[in-house]
């Protein structure tokens, strides 16, 4: 079918050399706070999993094909039990020893993802949509949006809890940021419409260099060059494989909620260029997507990086922009890479204030929550059916409730378990016990029996 015209990337499509650059500085600076904020709590060293964050990423491409779009990115859902085993402490970096233990209970969790995706190859998306329905994964897909709203505008104010004030400096800062990205997304057009993340960000940190926000003076501290902290895994630590490696199964359901995001998106931009949708099942790669989830864990824990995932945040900028493109991201975490290595432009990206980058992130996680909602949609979830009700309240609350309760681990029997992993466990195991004796119709969608 011939192009439309209309604006954006399919996964197979790649832009120009200037353009092509320009897009994946926006991926790599959209995923940079998240990804440095897991190696800060977990003791971790910043430069190495900055670096394990792009090698991974070109893993999970490769394996893939590029036929599955994704940044990956370091997991929030494993902070608990790597905390657990490194004892950090935020910002000091842990004693090589025990990131070795934790480095092999990621790589075993990692084969958990791999199993777990031939499973799913094997048996196929008919019987993982019983498992894993639209209100499981929109669900999952609102909680993660929702529970990373509290950090977005904490971080982006400078609010500190314990004197319960915040900056005002940051406050201005935050607004516009958050405002011009917005703006940029709405009203700009053409190739700069696909770039509003990057100018809102570049907005809010011209801004903070006139307020005096942004301090230059550690950018060429140090050497030119520094290669990352690299350590090896510790294959006898076994009580590390038991804490990290079941943690595994629990973030299956965010990866599929992940997944089907972005099927939605490509098949609409296909649409709307005139292709056939169906040369995007993006979908019905579910299980290959786990294989490369689990090997990018594998490559990443390999050189002393933290276990990771597909990233939210990369797959709601590219739904804004309308960029799909795998050689894009490839060449963002080819950038990433790169700035492992060169001390003076990553410490150029750290001077980026919280306040900025966190401005952007109040519109970004909105759209991860709101991608939820899309999915949902999507498949027609009857929102009158009590059994979807049931399934999509109990994750909402454990999801939500837990996460700003609970943010160590909900405490249970003695162990603390994660928010957002906990939530889809037990959402999974309760539409199961609800799904007994009820009607299956086409399509797996649930029809309310109030219509008769």
């Amino acid at each position: 079918m011939a192009d439309k015209g209309s604006i954006g990337y399919l996964p197979d499509e790649t832009p120009s050399a200037g353009k092509l650059i320009l897009f994946a500085l926006q991926q790599v600076l959209v995923m940079f706070p998240a990804t440095v904020t897991v190696a800060l709590l977990t003791g971790f060293h910043v430069s190495t999993t900055i670096f394990a964050s792009g090698l991974a990423t070109l893993g999970f491409l490769l394996v893939t094909r590029g036929r599955i779009p994704l940044y990956y990115g370091s997991s929030f859902s494993y902070l608990a039990a790597i905390m657990g085993l490194t004892g950090a402490k935020y910002g000091v970096v842990a004693p090589d020893a025990l990131i070795s233990q934790a480095q092999f209970g990621i790589i075993m969790s990692g084969l958990v993802s791999i199993v777990a995706g031939l499973v799913v190859s094997r048996f196929g998306m008919d019987s993982i949509e019983k498992v894993l329905p639209a209100t499981v994964t929109g669900s999952i897909a609102l909680v993660i949006g929702i529970t990373l709203a509290g950090t977005a505008l904490t971080s982006a104010i400078g609010y500190s809890a314990t004197t319960d004030t915040a900056n005002n400096a940051d406050w201005i800062i935050a607004l516009v940021t958050l405002l011009a990205t917005v703006g940029f997304s709405v009203y700009l057009k053409g190739f700069l419409g696909q770039l509003p993340i990057l100018l809102g960000i570049v907005v809010g940190y011209i801004l903070a260099i006139i307020l005096g926000v942004v301090d230059f003076s550690q950018v060429f501290a140090g050497s030119f060059i520094t290669v990352p902290h690299f350590t090896l895994p510790d294959f006898t630590a076994w009580p590390a494989v038991l804490a990290i490696m079941p943690i595994a199964i629990a973030t299956i359901p965010e990866s599929t909620a992940h997944l089907f995001q972005l099927d939605i998106y490509v098949k609409n931009l296909a649409r709307e260029k005139g292709r056939d949708p169906n040369e995007y099942h993006i979908a019905d790669k579910l299980g290959l997507n786990l294989v490369g989830d689990g090997l990018g864990d594998i490559i990443a824990s390999m050189f002393g990086g933290p276990a990771g995932t597909n990233y939210g945040e990369n797959i709601s900028t590219m739904a804004i922009t309308k960029n799909f493109s795998s050689r894009m991201l490839g060449l963002a975490a080819i950038i990433a890479i790169i700035l492992s290595f060169i001390s003076p432009l990553s410490n150029l990206i750290n001077t980026v204030p919280a306040s900025v980058i966190n401005g952007a992130c109040i519109f970004l996680f909105g759209v991860i929550a709101a991608q939820g909602v899309a999915i949902m949609i999507e498949k027609k979830v009857d929102m009158f059916s009590a059994k979807n009700l049931s399934v999509i309240a109990v994750i909402m609350i454990v999801g939500v409730g837990g996460n700003y309760a609970c943010p160590y681990g909900i405490p249970f029997f003695g162990i603390k378990l994660p928010a957002i992993a906990t939530a889809a466990i037990f959402g999974i195991v309760l539409n199961l016990i609800l799904s007994i004796g009820g009607k299956k119709n086409p399509g797996n969608e649930e029809l309310s029996s109030i219509a008769d």
